[in-house]
């Protein structure tokens, strides 16, 4: 059982190591790529390219806190964070989000500006540079999918990649139709179109943060088939004050008070805890588990309700 839980910390530890190298390569990828379309903005006047590169900035901003996010997360405990950092990718998470909403309000505002006065738009350089966005940002994202695993901080980083891949089509897109069509009205059109693409990649992603912030049940772990698995274990009578919440995105914690059959020793009782939170650990991926044994269920003994 020992061996197995090692396992499992080297095996998370492993998974943290990878998440770092991914964030790094992608945070290289992106931080070169975005000086290229704020010049490609600037020269062939295009504002699809601008709201690209003004995206491209919260993507290098975004993956920075990723990283320090990450690293904050390893850090030991100490007597005043008995946890660690672990929430710390949780906030990583949430910032990434933030910072995505308040790029997408700067693009609405000169999309509609430009929408009233349009202007003219280099489309060849537009088509060029957006190809190399898309090789990018596909090319980035397709890294941090590999080593995302659970985490909220990855998943933040990773959506940051999805959106901008997205961005990239619109903007080949608006390329060709001001090549083919001499279409001017397509490229503030198509920053829209990237707005749109970057709030629908938001919401969900603060969602989620702000449900684990709020120390709601995790996603995939249904609290009564957790219930069901604790009492079916020998020597249990009755589960109650059964508390999941996460740590972190992918680290699970999980309260609760066992009654146990009469007569059982401390001994005994200390073993099945022992086989109870590895059945958590591998059965559900529930690696802080604190169980409190009793002989009798203490509810009754509890007039004003609270646990």
């Amino acid at each position: 059982m020992g061996e197995q839980t090692e396992v499992r910390r080297h095996h998370h530890t492993s998974l943290r190591d990878a998440q770092r190298r991914a964030l790094w390569v992608a945070l290289s990828l992106n931080a070169g790529f975005m000086f290229v379309e704020l010049v490609g903005g600037v020269v062939f006047n295009s504002l699809a390219l601008l709201a690209d590169a003004a995206h491209m900035i919260s993507d290098v901003a975004g993956l920075a806190v990723a990283l320090v996010a990450q690293h904050l997360v390893s850090r030991p405990v100490s007597a005043r964070k008995t946890y660690g950092l672990q929430r710390a990718e949780v906030l990583g998470a949430m910032g990434n989000g933030l910072t995505l909403i308040a790029v997408t309000v700067w693009i609405f505002f000169e999309a509609w500006s430009r929408l009233s006065n349009p202007v003219s738009v280099a489309g060849r350089g537009l088509f060029v540079v957006g190809a190399l966005g898309l090789a990018v940002n596909a090319g980035s994202a397709v890294v941090l999918r590999r080593a995302r695993g659970r985490s909220l901080n990855m998943r933040g980083a990773w959506l940051h990649m999805i959106s901008d891949a997205a961005g990239s089509v619109v903007v080949i897109v608006a390329a060709l139709a001001v090549l083919l069509w001499g279409a001017q009205w397509v490229d503030p059109a198509a920053s829209l179109i990237i707005g749109v693409l970057i709030l629908a990649s938001t919401w969900r992603l603060l969602a989620e943060t702000v449900h684990v912030l709020m120390e709601g049940a995790p996603r995939g772990i249904d609290l009564q088939v957790v219930q069901g698995a604790i009492q079916a274990e020998p020597g249990v009578e009755s589960v109650h004050h059964l508390h999941l919440w996460n740590l972190a995105s992918d680290s699970a914690a999980l309260s609760a008070h066992l009654v146990l059959e009469r007569d059982t020793t401390l001994h005994d009782a200390q073993e099945r805890g022992d086989r109870i939170k590895a059945m958590l650990a591998g059965d559900f991926g529930i690696e802080h588990a604190t169980l409190e044994f009793e002989c009798h269920n203490c509810e009754p003994a509890l007039a004003d309700g609270h646990h």
